[in-house]
């Protein structure tokens, strides 16, 4: 029952950050709320008995990922920041809307087509998963595993920022 509970408090917690970090106006705040939403879910690793994860998703993802979030919006001058507005475009609203869906879709077909539901559905529970299966899985290469994602990822964080970076810089020309 303690564990219910404290499931839910942290899920209204992820839950919440992650509303506030997208709807808010100020990209601090919403960096902010990331590292809340980053501790949440290093918050339900724990709760799951996962310390290993648990540790990673903080020390990696809380303190490295948001810390390099923060080194890139200080980067872009206040300028450029201050005189940033939003304005409301059907049209783009439209196509957010429609990449959302195309992006549901996606992850309703892969989870479909997965072995999760098999084996939940054969066993009653997930099954325990031990910590070597865990580390060869976050290292490794073949199918069902998740370094090469975790490469690209880090590249495309990186040519954002440099994006960032780059568009920052034009604009202080001007």
């Amino acid at each position: 029952m303690a564990n219910l509970i404290m499931f839910c408090i942290l899920a209204v917690i992820i839950l919440g950050s992650a509303i506030v970090c997208v709807t808010t106006k100020r990209i601090m705040r919403a960096a902010t709320f990331l590292l809340f939403v980053l501790f949440g879910v290093a918050g339900i690793y724990f709760l799951l008995g996962y310390t290993f994860l648990g540790a990673a998703q903080i020390s990696i993802y809380a303190g490295g990922i948001t810390m390099v979030y923060i080194f890139a919006i200080q980067l872009v001058s206040k300028r450029t920041l201050q005189g940033l507005q939003e304005s409301f475009s059907l049209k783009k609203s439209l196509g957010g809307i429609l990449v959302a869906l195309v992006g549901l879709v996606m992850f309703l077909v892969i989870f479909a087509k997965s072995e999760f539901i098999g084996n939940v559905v054969d066993l009653g529970l997930a099954k325990e998963v031990s910590m070597h299966e865990v580390g060869t899985t976050l290292i490794g290469t073949e199918k069902g595993q998740y370094a090469l994602p975790f490469e690209f990822i880090s590249v495309f964080l990186l040519a954002c920022i440099i994006g960032g970076v780059m568009i920052a810089r034009k604009e202080d020309k001007k």
